[in-house]
């Protein structure tokens, strides 16, 4: 399952920048005992959040899903405002966020990072 953002998608959200600020939707599994693993990485990259621009808007354990598929909930959820997509790139790309980015690797079995923007920032709206 994926956890970690590649090269290719990184373009991606570069590519299709409608420019401005955006949240970033974090969607968490976390790997047997993977979350202290992934809360030592939050706290070791707080700094690169505030160094970038970022900031976290939500922090939360999923629940019960109300609406979902087999295999459709989450462990945890995280909601991220960014800058812009360029800071955020800058961010992962960053050498010293780099270094840490193993914890969340070891830390999770699947996520998904899905990029929104608020209604009517569309360029094609």
């Amino acid at each position: 399952m994926a956890v970690d953002p590649e090269g290719s998608a990184l373009a991606r959200l570069l590519a299709d920048d409608p420019g401005g600020p955006f949240v970033m939707l974090n969607l968490l599994r976390f790997a047997p005992d993977g979350r202290p693993s992934y809360e030592e990485y939050s706290r070791r990259t707080a700094h690169f959040l505030k160094k970038y621009g970022g900031k976290l808007l939500y922090a939360g354990d999923g629940q019960t899903a109300l609406v979902a598929e087999e295999g459709q909930s989450w462990d945890a959820v995280l909601v991220v405002q960014y800058p812009s997509r360029e800071a955020f790139s800058q961010m992962v790309a960053d050498p010293e966020y780099q270094q840490v980015t193993h914890l969340r690797s070891q830390a999770l079995t699947e996520a998904v990072l899905q990029p929104t923007i608020p209604w009517g920032s569309r360029r094609d709206s």
